[in-house]
């Protein structure tokens, strides 16, 4: 009598790994998906990597998206494993198949006369000139919520107008900062002076701790809702907000790709999607074929 290894992956899936009811139907569904596409000749304990391949592509042919298909292949790779664990097979033949890559979502940013919007903050109170410190900082250089959480006032050299950042995995880097964002800087300054506080970090609360991450995230949706605009405002947002708009300026991809401490250039070239308006206007005003066109049809 032939083994039904899909019930027996059901068992395991179920009794083993302990996997809610709804992943495991989902499981077995993806995997009677690709199923119905091998030659019915084809056992899963002989079925090859070309085999499972030519299924995926049957399938990207149909339509499915970039994630359907990547839980398409999980589904299979994790039941090869199983059946290598069982010792039926000898090698896991989707091991190395990987699905389409998923198209990466646009970072939402905010357009310049939102973050100046933003950063309309006339409180002269020690919170509202420590969070408009914050966030112009944000803006200014880039920063990670982490990276601004950690800094310590010794880490800005006010006179160069520069902040030293510790970034992800340990690496250091200098970043300039904007002069209003050290204006900004030098007002909280003053008040940060007045609270008790024996260490050297820069954003404090008033009982004089080092300011959390979730405190930070905290106040600027806070300052999103009271400056009445339509996003929810986070760390991240400025963060991207700064990335888009040095890109639209500059244009110059590794200068930005320094600033924001990616490791790969890949990273930061989800800010290249800009705006097309922006875009054609750069067009209109560089490109001496356009700029000709545009003068003959005014003629």
């Amino acid at each position: 009598m032939e083994v039904n290894w899909f019930q027996h992956f059901e068992s395991y899936l179920s009794a083993e790994r302990q996997l809610s009811k709804h992943t495991v139907r989902n499981y077995l569904f993806e995997l009677n998906r690709v199923d119905q596409l091998l030659d019915d000749s084809t056992s899963w304990l002989s079925v090859s990597r070309e085999q499972i391949q030519s299924a995926m592509s049957q399938l990207h042919r149909r339509g499915l998206s970039p994630r359907s298909l990547s839980l398409t292949l999980s589904a299979v790779k994790q039941f090869c494993e199983f059946l290598l664990r069982e010792g039926v097979i000898q090698v896991n033949p989707a091991i190395n198949l990987s699905a389409p890559k998923q198209n990466k979502p646009l970072p939402k940013n905010m357009d310049p006369d939102s973050v100046s919007h933003l950063l309309e903050i006339d409180g002269d109170d020690p919170l509202s000139l420590r969070d408009k410190a914050i966030m112009e900082l944000f803006y200014s250089s880039g920063l990670r919520l982490a990276e601004l959480a950690a800094l310590n006032i010794s880490d800005i050299q006010f006179s160069e107008r520069l902040v030293k950042v510790l970034g992800k995995g340990g690496k250091e880097r200098i970043l300039p900062i904007g002069k209003v964002a050290i204006g900004a800087i030098d007002k909280w300054l003053a008040c940060r002076r007045l609270i008790p506080c024996e260490h050297d970090a820069l954003f404090i609360t008033n009982k004089g701790t080092r300011l959390a991450h979730r405190s930070i995230q905290a106040r600027l949706s806070k300052w999103g809702q009271e400056q009445a605009l339509n996003m929810r405002v986070h760390p991240h947002k400025l963060r991207h907000s700064f990335a888009t708009h040095m890109l639209e300026s500059s244009a110059d991809l590794r200068a930005v790709q320094e600033l924001l401490g990616h490791a790969n250039l890949s990273t930061t070239q989800i800010y290249t999607s800009l705006d097309f308006q922006h875009l054609a206007k750069v067009y209109d005003g560089a490109h001496p074929r356009a700029a000709k066109a545009k003068k003959d049809k005014s003629e």
